[in-house]
């Protein structure tokens, strides 16, 4: 029998299986580098996963409406899903975008999409996560504006953007620029958000979409760790100092029903990353050495047919992602197989989390 990684598992372990294995060496405690059993010493104790719950529908109104019955359900962050038009940084009445307008997501043109967006929620003490990359900067200053507009100082936003173009050219296809220049754009939000919105995430690199394309976890692992060490290289390159901007850094993943690769999964990408960057590329600020991530259930997995065993798929796909020490969870909801999440399935959703909490 083997993992979906090709690792063989035995049919039966004991004690002698862990014969010469050093549990101070390959686990530590939380907290502590390498930081195999999470970045946090007290972890969900000390402080709780945020249930971060994706959405975004063909208006700005219809999303707002969304995002506001989250919010009164529990959501502790909101998760922005734009239009393939935003994207590919398209306006809505461009020619090529007929036929693609609100489709997969809400469709963003202008600052006034994202006041409307984002009405009544104060963005002082809500958490935005926006899944964005080749147009990422204009969308953040939009968001930051509005901010503004709120009387919320750029320093005081908290959040996330996607802003991971390389796995783009891997696995999606909405890149707009080629590698080079967009990885300019990249490192250059790096500086800019330091110096102006410090507590943003300025990336998340994103291996969920790999996963989904069908790479398995080792793969996934894999793949996503090698575009975060090209993003490390080019900001260094550009004269950023790896302490000024690693701690920013954060990560997007996957997480299946097979439980407990899953959980060998996280824990083994954090012991990698935090040597990766010590050993390669010299960082000596704890939070640099630290692989923070969000995690999406996996849609892959959820079916048309009786779909309401997905909520069981969905629970065993959050406990590994949860077991593996996640910072923040999406719960995909149950109808997603069939069409965009009912007022009731999104429900549901973060209630699947509130239990587990």
């Amino acid at each position: 029998m083997h993992s979906e990684s090709g690792f063989e598992i035995e049919p039966v372990y004991t004690p002698k299986s862990l014969d010469g294995w050093d549990a101070g060496d390959k686990l530590g405690e939380p907290g502590e580098y390498p930081y195999t059993r999470g970045v946090y010493p007290s972890m969900y104790t000390g402080r709780p996963w945020t249930i971060r719950q994706y959405a975004g529908f063909g208006t700005a109104r219809e999303s707002n409406h969304r995002y506001h019955q989250l919010v009164a359900n529990g959501s502790t962050g909101l998760s922005v899903a734009f239009d393939l038009p935003t994207q590919m940084g398209y306006d809505s009445d461009d020619a090529i975008a007929h036929g693609e307008v609100g489709k997969v997501g809400v469709a963003i043109d202008s600052i006034d999409d994202m006041r409307v967006l984002f009405d009544g929620i104060p963005l002082d003490q809500v958490s935005t996560s926006m899944t964005i990359n080749a147009p990422a900067s204009l969308l953040l200053l939009l968001y930051q504006l509005v901010g503004e507009e709120q009387g919320v100082a750029p320093a005081a936003l908290t959040g996330t953007i996607q802003n991971d173009v390389l796995k783009e050219y891997i696995a999606r296809g909405t890149y707009i620029f080629p590698p080079k220049p967009s990885l300019r754009l990249i490192t250059d939000i790096f500086s800019y958000c330091r110096q102006n919105i410090p507590k943003w995430n300025t990336i998340s690199i994103s291996g969920y979409h790999m996963a989904e394309a069908g790479a398995t976890p080792a793969q996934e692992i894999a793949f996503t760790i090698a575009d975060g060490i090209e993003y490390v290289r080019a900001a260094i390159a550009s004269g950023q100092e790896v302490d000024e901007f690693a701690p920013r850094l954060a990560f997007f993943f996957v997480a299946r029903t097979t439980l407990l690769e899953e959980v060998a999964k996280f824990r083994a990408a954090r012991r990698i990353w935090a040597r990766v960057m010590r050993e390669e590329f010299g960082a000596k600020d704890p939070r640099s050495l630290m692989l923070r991530f969000h995690t999406q259930t996996a849609g892959v997995q959820l079916t048309a047919q009786q779909p309401e065993v997905n909520l069981i798929r969905v629970t065993a796909q959050a406990l590994g992602a949860l077991f593996g020490g996640t910072q923040s969870l999406h719960t995909n909801s149950y109808d997603e197989a069939i069409a965009l999440p009912t007022e009731k399935a999104a429900r549901l959703a973060v209630r699947t989390q509130q239990v587990l909490q």
